[in-house]
């Protein structure tokens, strides 16, 4: 075995233990062990302070791991503006689209079970589903319906190419809108299970396999988990994924003894600049949000694609797990070829410019890479300024947590740049 290999076997070794013991314990290395500059990564926090000093965000926490070990975690800024409270690095932040990784890796978790194959449809599980229309808009004449030319599969729910898509859709927004299909990011009367039903009774925008397009699809994804689990979602991830990972600050609805915790969310206009966000939801043509949706409401829709909450500090550990080909301390919760299958390229030469795998947008693969990072790194973000990204070519993670919308700063950007910048060579 070379000198080489035994000092990452080391590494690799003592980044789980760090990563193993509780958040309250959780190690921090020191940069130059893992072969970062602590000089290069203090101008993370000169930069997202800079941020909060011109309003563009009121704070963040910024994280970034090498080889196992948090070796940085900050907090700048301030968690409630308006209140004078500082952010704190155990934060809670909505995480919006962050979720879809996470359920996920629940269902190919069943799926390793052999509780459904990717090729099956998923009108095998939810009924609902059978006989599937896309719909066609011609530019003259009234809109009509067609049967799909097949059947939407377990495979295009996690790769988005369905023809199911988003309520802010233009063609079939409208469609949502008067059906009350849920997005995840308002207070909602109903369950995952029922909104679903919902959104299947709708039709497409295309036929699926045709194309990729951002949906509903991981809330689809979501409700075949509850069926085939027997258990409900929330259930589900707590006991199969949040507990064998330590990860103590994760829900769909923030408990009221952690809601101090909850980052306020804010928007940024032109001309007005940061603002507390509004108490009424915002309206965006045929989408509506607001920022209440952890805290108030009925509290029974857990939305698989948009509903978690969580720290810094708890998704690293999710990432962690991913990076470590599916194991986390004593935790083994998927095989290491599931995690190959899951950052791998699933859309093939018919998407020329769109790198997807299963949960996670993949960069540097089909297109060049335009900023610093390595071909294969796989991420994502959610819709309140929150975004990962996991580098197996460096043993990296990068984590950044903010609570934005709209509004559209490069703080996130930078963060990640200057992370990779502070890499020594070896």
């Amino acid at each position: 075995m070379s000198l080489l290999t035994r000092r990452w076997l080391v590494l690799v070794s003592l980044g789980i233990a760090a990563f193993g013991q509780t958040p309250a314990q959780q190690v921090k290395g020191q940069p130059e062990s893992v072969g970062l500059s602590s000089a290069r990564l203090k101008r993370i926090a000169a930069v997202v302070q800079a941020s909060v000093d011109r309003g563009e965000i009121a704070g963040a926490v910024t994280l970034v791991a090498r080889h196992g070990q948090v070796i940085w975690l900050q907090a700048n800024g301030k968690q409630d503006r308006e209140n004078a409270k500082p952010m704190q690095t155990d934060s809670i932040f909505r995480i919006c689209s962050m979720t879809k990784p996470i359920v996920t890796l629940g269902a190919m978790m069943l799926y390793e079970e052999g509780k459904f194959q990717l090729e099956d449809p998923i009108s095998k599980y939810i009924p609902e589903f059978a006989d599937a229309k896309v719909l066609v808009a011609p530019k003259d004449g009234k809109p009509y319906t067609v049967p799909a030319t097949q059947p939407i599969t377990v495979r295009n729910l996690l790769t988005h190419t369905s023809g199911i898509t988003y309520n802010w859709d233009p063609v079939l927004g409208s469609f949502y809108k008067e059906a009350n299909v849920a997005s995840g990011l308002l207070p909602f009367d109903g369950t995952i299970g029922e909104n679903v039903k919902r959104l299947a009774r709708l039709p497409l925008l295309f036929n699926p396999g045709e194309r990729w397009n951002y949906g509903l699809n991981i809330d689809v994804l979501g409700y075949l988990i509850e069926v085939v689990s027997g258990k409900p979602l929330d259930q589900f991830l707590k006991e199969r994924i949040f507990d064998p990972l330590g990860m103590q600050d994760t829900f769909f609805f923030v408990p009221q003894d952690k809601v101090d915790r909850l980052a306020t969310a804010y928007t940024w206009y032109e001309g007005k600049g940061l603002s507390r966000f509004p108490d009424t939801p915002i309206t965006e043509g045929t989408f509506s949000y607001s920022a209440d949706y952890p805290v108030r409401g009925p509290k029974k829709l857990f939305s698989g694609g948009a509903g978690l909450c969580s720290t810094a500090s708890d998704y690293a550990r999710f990432c962690q797990l991913m990076l470590n080909q599916g194991r986390l301390g004593k935790a083994q919760l998927i095989s290491r070829k599931s995690v190959e299958l899951m950052t791998h390229d699933q859309l093939g030469p018919k998407f020329p410019d769109q790198a997807f795998g299963l949960g996670f947008g993949i960069d540097g693969v089909k297109t060049p890479l335009h900023e610093l990072g390595s071909p294969g790194q796989y991420s994502w973000g959610g819709f309140f300024y929150t975004g990962f990204t996991i580098d197996p070519k460096e043993d990296m993670i990068t984590v950044f947590m903010a609570q934005l919308h709209p509004g559209s700063p490069d703080t996130m950007g930078e963060f990640h740049k200057l992370a990779y910048a502070a890499l020594e060579s070896q």
